[in-house]
């Protein structure tokens, strides 16, 4: 329970980096739960991170674990609620105010500037989770026949993931 402040602004700091979606706070997410507070390792948070990507419904739900895995319930419904409320209500604002602004000249030129930086922030995201999961070559080839196969297909990206479970098990359980 002493952790609730602690984990209520984190997420909230941390719902506000989310642009391009919830990998976009990922580097964010581990510097503050792995590196400041140490509310997890990073192999767990990784755990935690890949368990919300398979499960349906909104892929940052996760976050939910850590609040459980720090403070329990009550720590599951603050990080939910610090996470989520503070993005919807941005949302909403911005989302009415970007209506009146339609004839604004200055529209389009930040509508063209915020593609790019969500792209680099999921793409830091990417780099940082890679860091810790990508560990050997056999994850680089799996890493990298996903990414071709995602570019190249138009194949259910569920498939990739049962496959690459697949070979995993097999794979890696060997050692």
């Amino acid at each position: 329970m002493s952790q609730l402040p602690a984990l209520i602004g984190v997420f909230a700091y941390l719902s506000l980096l989310t642009m391009g979606g919830g990998m976009a706070a990922f580097p964010e997410l581990k510097v503050l739960t792995v590196d400041v507070h140490r509310w997890l390792t990073f192999p767990q948070l990784i755990h935690l991170y890949s368990v919300g990507q398979m499960a349906p419904g909104p892929n940052m739900m996760m976050v939910a674990s850590i609040g459980e895995w720090v403070a329990g319930l009550p720590g599951s419904v603050a990080v939910l609620l610090a996470f989520f409320l503070p993005t919807a209500l941005l949302t909403l604002v911005v989302g009415r105010l970007w209506i009146r602004l339609e004839t604004w000249p200055w529209r389009a030129s930040i509508q063209l500037g915020l593609a790019p930086v969500s792209i680099g922030l999921i793409l830091a995201g990417c780099l940082t989770i890679a860091e810790g999961a990508v560990t050997g070559w056999l994850a680089v080839v799996i890493m990298i026949a996903v990414f071709a196969v995602l570019l190249r297909t138009r194949i259910n990206p569920a498939l990739l993931v049962l496959g690459g479970a697949l070979i995993s098990l097999f794979a890696f359980s060997a050692r």
